[in-house]
């Protein structure tokens, strides 16, 4: 009786059995796509349990923005749910910032995902909450600072479970140390966050590599939304993105070393935090009077798109200035953008 022939090829280093297909990014194995999709599952599912990010009955939000992470987060949560019997009442949660072009594309790529995946989506706008769309905003501040209205505005929606990849906690890690914010880097490695809020927001991926969930998406042929965000390009974050893009490709264990790093972060005791609170304004969790969200508001609403842009250190005294300030008002100084906390 003949043998089976042998898969050409170098074979899968985890089965021994199948061809491997692919690399593993965070590992170097070559593994095929069966292997692939076990690991990448397993993984994830260890990281919920061992975390224990939910509890049987909660109903969870998933970000949805129609892009890879977001849909590989969703398709993955569906089936761990369903498979591992978390008992959880899952449903996508979309924010329509209105950047015509590209936000209006990828909330259709969403509303095939809520076809395809069985889950109920809910859309909230930026035009509704707030008044305004980042199309206004970008028309009054410019490109250069556009991200830090989307960043702040966008965490004062409540989103459960959100995408961010292992890439996103080391380029932030990075951005708070450069910025020197120790209030944030005490917390950007958090797998959760948000505890002190009405809904804390949790991270599956965190332990995940972003170049795994392309794969992932690309071999489980999935249905995501594949353009940049036309605003983005000249986020700051931008810049620490390359820097980790480079180090990864030097030493692909350099993602989860910045992470471990920023979770062993210890604060001196003698360095004075800010005092948590909630805003006068909207009872948001605020170390100010007026949460971010609210002063960026504000300022869009009195003429001074520019208010809040930048550190927050005394932001009181800032706002009562620039209001007195209204015309002819100087800019206030920024050089940073993006939304460095999740």
């Amino acid at each position: 009786m003949e043998k089976a022939a042998k898969p050409r090829g170098r074979l899968c280093t985890l089965c021994n059995e199948k061809r491997a297909a692919l690399k593993r990014p965070k590992t170097l194995e070559q593994i095929c796509r069966e292997c692939f999709y076990a690991v990448f599952e397993d993984e994830i599912h260890r990281v919920i349990v061992d975390n224990q990010l939910f509890k049987p009955g909660e109903r969870i939000a998933i970000g949805a923005s129609g892009g890879k992470d977001s849909t590989v987060l969703a398709y993955v949560m569906s089936e761990l749910n369903r498979r591992h019997k978390y008992g959880l009442d899952l449903f996508l949660l979309s924010v329509d910032e209105g950047i015509t072009g590209y936000r209006d594309d990828s909330l259709e790529t969403v509303k095939r995902n809520e076809l395809q995946y069985g889950l109920p989506l809910k859309v909230v706008s930026y035009s509704e909450l707030y008044g305004w769309t980042m199309d206004e905003i970008v028309k009054l501040i410019g490109l250069k600072n556009n991200c830090t209205f989307c960043g702040v505005f966008r965490r004062q929606v409540d989103k459960l479970v959100t995408g961010h990849n292992a890439d996103d906690i080391a380029e932030t890690v990075l951005l708070n140390i450069l910025r020197g914010d120790i209030a944030r880097l005490s917390r950007c490695a958090s797998i959760i966050t948000g505890e002190d809020g009405p809904i804390p927001r949790c991270k599956p991926f965190k332990y995940t590599y972003e170049k795994e969930i392309v794969m992932y998406a690309y071999f489980k042929k999935l249905d995501y939304f594949s353009t940049e965000c036309i605003y983005s390009p000249n986020a700051y974050r931008g810049f620490a993105r390359e820097f980790i893009k480079d180090l990864e490709r030097i030493r692909p264990r350099a993602i989860l070393d910045i992470i471990k790093s920023g979770e062993d972060f210890r604060i001196s005791t003698s360095t004075k935090m800010p005092e948590q609170g909630n805003c006068e304004r909207c009872g948001y969790i605020s170390s100010q009077k007026w949460c971010k969200a609210c002063v960026l508001l504000e300022g869009l609403n009195r003429g001074l798109p520019k208010l809040g842009i930048g550190r927050s250190r005394d932001l009181d005294n800032k706002r009562n200035t620039n209001m007195k300030q209204a015309n002819g008002t100087q800019n206030l100084q920024s050089k940073q953008c993006g939304s460095l906390d999740f």
